[in-house]
């Protein structure tokens, strides 16, 4: 079983397929970036620069909560609308 859950198997030679770890590396390359914009995004948006507390404020916890909610929704969308655009590209080129 595949570490990433894609059920593959390693070569016969015991050596793991090269395009697969490729493929896994630009994935976690992706929500690792993902997940940096998500953060200085909402941070910058939401936390103030002058840490009065160690702890987030509750009108912070629910700002960052409603910001990382609305990236993931406009991400969704975005990601909708180009797989339609790339359809219809590609029913074009039929």
């Amino acid at each position: 079983m595949s570490f990433f859950g894609t059920g593959a198997r390693a070569a016969p030679s015991g050596q793991p397929d090269q395009a697969r770890l490729a493929e896994a590396a630009m994935e976690l390359e992706a929500v690792s970036d993902l997940f940096n914009r998500i953060v200085s995004s909402c941070h910058a948006k939401c936390i103030s620069p002058r840490y009065a507390e160690p702890e987030l404020n509750k009108g912070e916890g629910v700002c960052v909560d409603r910001c990382v909610a609305k990236y993931f929704a406009v991400n969704e969308k975005v990601q909708e609308r180009l797989q339609n655009a790339q359809k219809a590209g590609q029913g074009m080129g039929m």
